[in-house]
């Protein structure tokens, strides 16, 4: 099982048969190297890699493994470019501590900043796994201070007969930073997509028809002086108890309930904290028949508060019981149809919503998790126009839409879709938020939606919100994919939203593209789809995605870059900007050689597009889903 090789080289270019005097891009030569298949290890001495006539300095030894099982040691190095980090250069270490528990520490040298410290651990068990990073940035030069981020995830499966369920789970997540900047400093850490960072667990259970939720949950809220946003409420706890019986002699009965302790600043947010507890029963008939549906249910809603402080009128606790009653009915038609040359199923599915809701005083009630509801056309048919349970609105109203669909009838391909609806008032909806006003407007804004998917490789969406008063569209948004075979793939989008309906009055206007394709085409060099391999050796490829603001005229976040694959290595160079205010962004290069079989050496851009480019494939996708302890990037 050992064996011991003198003056060896190792390459996975491959040679062909018509290329006398080959000489591959890459190999590794070493002056002994020694394996034991039975250890699964490899050792090289006096190891140099050779890369297009160029050589690395010459390492004294290196250990590798000689099968995919995973081995503690030294990663290749990772350097980088950051316009405010500076250089970057990282060198991270990997224990593998046992079968199912690994961690990787990954120092990081800043020229602008210091050394970054990033310590991931991951666990997997039969009845819990997990993974915890913390990133340690002593005394950052840029803000004098000590930098810090903790993210934390845990689930965990339990033994439900100790309580008597049938279920029983729980999980816990966290999400801390170190101060209010840090979002904007260090924007390739995870879980900061938002200014809003929760720290929440959950023990969570089933019974027969009962479910149930223990939850907690308390926020961080990092401030920015342009773009302030009001803290959330911390949930401390929140209890919820639900029971729901379906096909009870036809009947659908639900019986939701949910108790929550509110804690915030109270001078900050302007009202006291509360206790809450919020209870609904439903009771629905669905009558379901070939070709139509009719659904009228019966809800009743009540809200008990208890306040840590009076009220503007003096109260310290308040109650609301607000009875609803709601049909919603549909048919569907079908006909058999020809559309440029094909057979389509058409159908054609008219749909009425009635619902009433009789006005309840609430304009003294706090709010605490409640929101106005986006419109759309899944909202215009729902009961309440509020997310949250602070507001239940005193609609009397009916939608009326429509939708037409195209079906393939080889496959049931939903080749095309659209639909229109509007919500009619018989009366004024008079619940508000504070400093909200009545909805007056006997019609609502009318609400489109599109998608045809011409053939497997055109598609085309939109949306539409306009205001018939106003003559003008609110909101409108168009997506276009082109992707006429592996690896090629072009995308297009336009979104618009009016100031009027957006949060503090700011609406947008952009354009997004979108790519990835292959540079060869444009001299008629196409190439073979290989399987998980991309087209073929000795080709470019161009990547990226850009979203810019009509209405600012300038580059709001980009990507781009181009790959080369090489056969036997991928070279990546790729630009990115990172919008991290109003007027600020980062902006980083990466460069990456990836030596197939082998190793990889610079910043790898994958995870960026992957996230960014819509539908973009990595020139080299394995054939089998790899563990999830094997892939570091």
């Amino acid at each position: 099982d050992r064996t011991v090789a003198r003056r060896a080289t190792y390459t996975t270019c491959r040679r062909e048969d018509d290329q006398p005097g080959w000489k591959p891009a890459w190999y590794l030569s070493a002056e002994r190297l020694r394996t034991d298949s039975g250890e699964g290890v490899g050792v090289a001495e006096n190891v140099q890699l050779h890369f297009m006539g160029l050589s690395s300095p010459a390492l004294p030894s290196v250990s590798f493994p000689l099968n995919d099982q995973r081995k503690s040691g030294l990663l290749p190095p990772v350097v980088g470019v950051d316009n405010v980090n500076g250089l970057e250069l990282t060198l991270p270490y990997y224990w593998n501590i046992a079968p199912n528990r690994d961690a990787t520490f990954t120092p990081t040298v800043m020229s602008k900043r210091g050394v970054n410290v990033a310590n991931e651990f991951r666990y997997l068990e039969k009845d819990y796994s997990g993974e915890v990073r913390l990133d340690v940035m002593p005394d950052d030069r840029l803000r004098s201070r000590d930098r810090w981020g903790l993210w934390l995830r845990h689930r965990q499966n339990f033994d439900a007969g100790t309580l008597g369920t049938d279920t029983l789970s729980g999980s816990v997540a966290i999400d801390r930073v170190s101060d209010d900047d840090y979002w904007r400093d260090f924007t390739r850490t995870p879980s900061l997509t938002s200014r809003q960072l929760s720290a929440d667990g959950s023990l969570n259970w089933t019974k027969g028809d009962w479910s149930g939720r223990l939850f907690a949950q308390k926020w961080q809220t990092l401030t920015y002086a342009p773009a302030p946003i009001l803290p959330a409420y911390d949930r401390l706890p929140q209890l919820t108890a639900n029971y729901a019986l379906y096909d009870w002699n036809g009947f659908d009965f639900s019986f939701n309930n949910e108790l929550t302790r509110f804690r915030a600043n109270a001078a900050e947010q302007g009202q006291p904290n509360a206790d809450r507890l919020f209870s609904q029963v439903q009771l629905s008939r669905p009558f379901v028949r070939p070709g139509y549906y009719v659904t009228p249910k019966l809800t009743l809603s009540g809200t008990s508060y208890s306040f840590d402080g009076p009220l503007s009128n003096g109260a310290t606790s308040a109650n609301r019981t607000v009875p609803t009653f709601s049909v919603d009915s549909g048919m569907t038609f079908e006909r058999e149809t020809r559309l440029f040359g094909n057979s389509y199923t058409q159908t054609l599915e008219p749909r009425l919503f009635v619902v009433d809701t009789p006005y309840r005083d609430q304009s003294r009630l706090p709010v605490y998790d409640t929101a106005k509801s986006d419109l759309s056309l899944a909202s215009l048919f729902t009961e309440n126009e509020f997310t949250g349970n602070d507001r239940i609105s005193s609609t009397r109203a009916a939608t009326v839409g429509l939708t037409s669909r195209l079906i393939d009838p080889d496959n049931g391909f939903e080749r095309g879709r659209i639909g229109i609806a509007q919500r009619w008032r018989f009366s004024d909806q008079l619940v508000t938020l504070p400093g909200g006003t009545p909805s007056t407007d006997r019609a609502s804004d009318i609400v489109t939606g599109a998608q045809v998917n011409i053939n497997p490789q055109w598609s085309v969406e939109g949306a539409v919100q306009y205001n018939p008063q106003r003559d003008k569209s609110e909101r409108r948004a168009i997506t276009a994919r082109y992707t006429p075979g592996p690896y090629r793939t072009l995308s297009a989008a336009y979104r618009y939203q009016d100031d009027r309906i957006s949060t503090n009055n700011a609406g947008y206007e952009s354009i997004d593209l979108g790519w990835q394709w292959p540079l060869n085409d444009l001299w008629g060099d196409k190439g073979t789809p290989k399987a998980g391999g991309g087209l073929g050796g000795g080709r470019w490829y161009a990547v990226g995605r850009v979203n810019y603001s009509l209405r600012d005229k300038v580059v709001t976040d980009a990507v781009m870059g181009v790959e080369y694959d090489g056969c036997c290595y991928i070279g990546r160079v790729v630009l990115e900007k990172v919008s991290t205010g109003v007027a600020t962004a980062t902006k980083r290069i990466m460069f990456q050689i990836e030596f197939m079989g082998f190793t990889s050496i610079g910043t790898s851009p994958m995870r960026t597009l992957q996230t960014n480019v819509p539908r973009y494939r990595s020139l080299r996708e394995p054939t089998l889903a790899p563990s999830r302890f094997s892939n570091y990037e």
